[in-house]
């Protein structure tokens, strides 16, 4: 009966939801206002009602009762509650936060620790925001530690890198690599250690040497060290923002202005070639793992949207994009009654979507929400 009651009080929250949020849009064509305050709000209150799984304290893969634990999407959903906080200092988002720990701990095998060394660095990141928000010391010592079994997947084949999985050490990936020298420079700028640095800067000049097209910004997704052969026919979204988003996190560090014009390299490909030709609007990866990959580039690409060292033009030309994916999921591409995102952004799903997919249309409204919030967006 607990369960029926939770997924009736869930459909009537909804509902409220929805029509409060369809107030949020102004009428007048061309010229509609959305307050991007209330949309992420609904958005990020409803991602919570639809995918938080009460019980067992983590995130359900779908919205359709299915209590399947995915190990990795759970970094990028607690990433959304944070956003969510951060914002507004809602004791639901401070209250999932701290249950999330116990939850996903549990449910990956009383560890945090993984196979996959690109899913450990996606939740050590979450993890130290999560302890950056809320001063919870469990976040900071469980960051430390996964970032110290990370480091053992660095070794030496195809010159260096970190390794996709523990038992392939011969893949080396974007995936594995870009999150990891993000996490590096971010643990080295709040807790000073050069080491992390020096992985960092490692990490990174790797990446970029193997993985990197300069002349374009492409990034590939993989190398296999038994052939040397490069998977340059895959380039996806997520590995251009987490290039781009260690490029900025070392032009941070160390003020040099190549990393910088990387950053601009990685988010300039995406935006002229990972994009749907008809409409311009970022393209559907999938459902699935590809459909997380969208959100990540939102992530770190708002960031560099943020920093103050992009030249005004530049800046304008990345709001312009990131306002018009986002007015068009918000108008357009969700379904309002539930709340709910689909993989392409300018098509309702129905009743059902997975949380991967969730997650990114999340991370999308809840950006548009910060950069409202910084003035950026304001008519």
């Amino acid at each position: 009966m607990k369960k029926i009651y939770y997924f009736i009080l869930i459909a009537v929250l909804g509902m409220f939801q929805a029509c409060e949020k369809e107030e949020t849009i102004i009428d007048g064509g061309e010229d509609d206002v959305i307050d991007w305050t209330t949309a992420a709000d609904s958005s990020s209150e409803n991602f919570i009602y639809s995918f938080w799984n009460t019980s067992d304290k983590y995130f359900n893969y779908g919205n359709n009762g299915s209590t399947d634990f995915h190990y990795w999407p759970q970094a990028h959903a607690l990433d959304v509650v944070i956003d969510a906080y951060l914002r507004t200092g809602d004791n639901l988002y401070k209250t999932t936060i701290n249950d999330w720990y116990e939850g996903v701990n549990a449910k990956n095998g009383n560890t945090f620790f993984n196979v996959f060394y690109d899913d450990m660095e996606w939740n050590a990141l979450a993890m130290l925001r999560a302890y950056n928000a809320t001063n919870d010391e469990r976040y900071k010592t469980a960051a430390l530690s996964v970032w110290e079994d990370i480091k053992t997947g660095w070794n030496d084949n195809a010159g260096g890198g970190i390794a996709w999985k523990k038992d392939q050490p011969y893949s080396k990936n974007a995936c594995s690599n870009g999150p990891a020298c993000i996490l590096a420079a971010r643990l080295y700028q709040q807790f000073g250690d050069e080491a992390d640095k020096e992985w960092a800067i490692k990490i990174y000049d790797w990446e970029k040497e193997v993985l990197f097209n300069p002349a374009n910004g492409a990034v590939y997704d993989n190398i296999d060290s038994r052939t040397g052969d490069i998977q340059t026919s895959w380039i996806f979204t997520y590995n251009q923002g987490t290039f781009l988003g260690s490029a900025l996190e070392l032009y941070n560090i160390t003020g040099e202005k190549g990393y910088l014009n990387d950053a601009q390299k990685a988010a300039d490909y995406t935006l002229n070639n990972l994009v749907n030709s008809n409409d311009r609007l970022l393209k559907d990866e999938g459902n699935g793992d590809g459909g997380l990959f969208k959100g990540i580039f939102v992530r770190y690409f708002t960031q560099l949207i943020l920093h103050p060292d992009v030249s005004a033009g530049t800046q304008n030309r990345y709001l312009q994009f990131l306002k018009y994916n986002a007015e068009t999921l918000w108008t357009t591409g969700t379904n309002k009654q539930l709340v709910l995102y689909g993989t392409y952004w300018k098509s309702k799903p129905g009743t059902t979507t997975d949380l991967t997919t969730q997650t990114s249309g999340a991370m999308l409204i809840e950006a548009a929400a910060l950069l409202n919030e910084e003035g950026l967006l304001s008519e």
